[in-house]
Parts: structure tokens; sequence; C-alpha cells
């Protein structure tokens, strides 16, 4: 198992270039289900998720063309069945995503039940209950969803007691070969689902609502839609980890292929922390701050403080002069990086979900351990300002949901190595 060795790097400079973000390819990979014809992806980023649902769509029968590193040709006219096996599925709980268009297009499929970062629950019941609201057979047996809709699903309103983004996307893409009329209320409103919904529309599918809480789709009873080559849109994560990274060193980075107006919360906190920017339609550059202030973070959904931004903030936090508070709603188990940023020096002190963490703190190099996707991104902003060097252990998560990140740091001035154990 391969783990990055970090020597403290105080000061960066340079580009990088931000990806295809994952959270918006997972779904389109699923989208493609809803066609006989050949879909053109481009600006998939080159990450295991991404070659775990092309996989998974590969299993089922599609026909994948890679036309180069981040282009996909996709073809599921020849589907052969539609089974999602647990052998592919326990490695990403995004696999679910196949559920909504797997059922509406052939009326019937087998899931098992997803696996993927253990940080806390994410149950599917939402999905199944939306489903089930659409016409559709649903029972658990031997750790697979079974789902039968024989006569095709039905138009309905779905209300979710709580904002899902794979919910909300598992029923609009179900909802497009549905009959009638699909309102969702508290529906998410993530870029990655306004961009389904986008290229839904763009390509034949009624939607109103794209981008608010409530969306109402207009299905095609069961006519299968010819979609035109679209590409994923840059990955915001990515780009606000990349600028905790400019922000932890006190450095000036630029960010490429990136937009602003995805990280607008992310932006705000970091002028409160005393940071600028100068921003161009495709590009961000943090400025380096004279003071850096300690902050208040609540994570929640969308246009609010991402969940998935909270554990590069908490390791920004160990950096800013005083005590910054960060409370975690979404999530129960996602502060499991703390014990490992303790490791490394940082002053934390848990309380439920509230995490308050005491700057400024020298850390010092460690062995430390990923436990989650983003809690890896925590401890390698850490590592470049921990004294000496430290070695941060089960890198598979990074694997996940990062492309390239070893060479993306080294042009930004990073010491970094990638061994085997």
């Amino acid at each position: 198992m391969d783990y990055l060795t970090i020597t403290q790097s105080p000061i960066l400079s340079g580009e990088v270039a931000i990806s295809g973000a994952k959270n918006a390819a997972l779904p389109l990979l699923a989208l493609t289900l809803l066609s006989k014809e050949d879909v053109r992806i481009s600006n998939l980023p080159n990450v295991a998720d991404v070659k775990t649902l092309s996989k998974l769509l590969e299993h089922l029968g599609a026909h994948i063309e890679m036309l180069d590193s981040h282009t996909l040709n996709i073809n599921c006219a020849n589907i052969i069945h539609t089974k999602a096996l647990y052998d592919i599925v326990r490695k990403m709980r995004a696999s679910i995503l196949v559920l909504g268009p797997l059922l509406a297009r052939f009326r019937k499929c087998q899931v098992s039940l997803p696996g993927g970062c253990a940080i806390g629950a994410r149950p599917v019941d939402l999905h199944l209950k939306a489903m089930e609201k659409m016409g559709a057979h649903i029972h658990i047996e031997g750790g697979y969803i079974i789902a039968n809709a024989p006569n095709g699903l039905q138009g309905a309103d779905i209300l979710f007691d709580k904002i899902s983004v794979t919910g909300s996307e598992n029923v609009i893409m179900a909802a497009a070969l549905a009959k009638g009329k699909t309102r969702i209320i508290n529906a998410a409103k993530e870029p990655e689902v306004v961009q389904l919904c986008e290229i839904l529309a763009h390509n034949g599918i009624e939607i109103e609502g794209i981008g608010s809480n409530e969306i109402s789709i207009y299905g095609s009873d069961g006519e299968l839609p010819v979609f035109k080559p679209f590409s994923v849109i840059p990955d915001r994560i990515e780009a606000g980890t990349y600028l905790c990274a400019g922000a932890i060193t006190n450095s000036r980075i630029t960010l490429r292929d990136t937009d602003s107006t995805h990280l607008q919360a992310v932006l705000e906190k970091l002028e409160e922390i005393g940071f600028s920017f100068e921003i161009t339609e495709s590009s961000i550059t943090i400025l380096p701050a004279q003071k850096r202030n300690a902050f208040e973070i609540i994570t929640t959904e969308y246009p609010g403080f991402p969940t998935d931004m909270q554990a590069q903030f908490m390791a920004l936090a160990t950096q800013c002069e005083g005590v910054s508070v960060i409370e975690e709603r979404l999530f129960e188990n996602r502060f499991m990086h703390v014990s490992e940023l303790q490791r490394l020096g940082a002053d934390i002190k848990l309380s439920g979900n509230i995490a308050k963490v005491s700057g400024v703190k020298p850390l010092i190099g460690a062995n430390v351990m990923a436990t989650d996707l983003r809690a890896s991104s925590a401890l390698v902003l850490a590592a470049l300002i921990a004294k000496g060097s430290t070695d941060i252990h089960r890198i598979y998560h990074l694997d996940r949901g990062y492309e390239d990140l070893e060479s993306k740091l080294k042009r930004l001035g990073v010491n970094l190595t990638r061994q085997g154990e």
C-alpha cells in the first residue's frame, strides 16, 4: 500500500490546473444508461472513482472507448443485464446512481447496497422511497436492492425530508424517462445537480426550476434521449483544497480552469480570514494575507459552506490567530482527521459535532493515516507546514478524488514522494 512522504514546504508558487469535478462526473456517467446512442464526455477527471463507475457500466454491457485521458465515448445500446454487483459497488457509495436510470429504462434492476468513505450514515432509503413513489416495487434481499417497475415509472411529487445530492440526481434521471411530471421538493442545488439538469434540458427533457430547491421534470414516457457531447464542470472541492494550500503556507498561487461562482462560500471565508484574490472568468489567484484571523464555520448544503471543505479548513485553522470553531452538521463521523492532526501537534478540542482549533500552533512531522477522502487532503495541507517530514498512509483515499495530486503539488514547489510500504 502506497504512502506519501511530504517534507516541509513553507512557501509555494506557480499555477495548477483544476480537473473536472468527480462529483459531477459520476452522475453524468450514470446518465449514459438513458440512451442507446454514443455519448461523448470530456474533462473527466482521471481518478479512481471515475474508473470504478466506468468499470460498472462496462460490466452492465456498455461499450466504452477512451478517446484521450480525459474523454470517453460511451454506448449503452447493448446492456446485457441490470445487476450492479457488490464487488464493484462496495468500493463507492455513488454507485447507487445507476439505480434511477436502470429502473427507468429497463423497468427492473438489482443494485448492491453501496460502500465508500466511512464518514457517517448516508442511507439510501431516500432513493428507495422516491422510486416507490414513482411506482416501483422494491425490497432488499441478500444485500441487494431489487427494484421492479413493470408498467414503467410514473411522475410523482417527491418530498425529501433531508436534502440529498445523489438522491436528487437519481430521481432526476429516473424522472427523465417516466410518464408525466415529477416534482422534487427540497432538491439539492449543488452545481453538479445543476449540470445534470442542464444536460437533460439541452437534450430534449423539459425541466423547470433548475438551480432551485423545487425542480419539475416532464418525462419522455420511455423515449430515449440522444445526448450531444458535453464537458464536466471544474472540481470546486479540488479548487478549494489548492486555495487552502496557498492559504496555509500564506503563498501566492494561481488556479486555472476553475469557476469562482461555484466557490463563493469558500472564497468569502478565506476573505474573512484575511486573504484577497485576483479572479478572472476561469482563474483564481490567492494573495498572501497580512494576518490570518480565526474563523467560524457551520457546514451545510450548497450554497452554504461545503462539508467536503471542512477538514481542509481545520488544517488551516492551526495557523490562524485565535480559536476557530467548526461545526459539522451533515455527517456524524466527519471529524476522524482530528486525532491525526493532533499527532502533528494541532490543538483541537472536540465536543460532539463542534471542534475548537487553537492557533497559531507549530506542527511537527509524524506518521499519520488517512481515514477518508477529504481527511486525506487535510493531512497533506498540514504536512506542508509541519517541521521535518510527514508520512501519510492509506492514500488510496486521495486517489479516489484528486487527479495527479503529486505532480500538481510538485509544480507548486512541494517536496514529496510516493512510496510503497
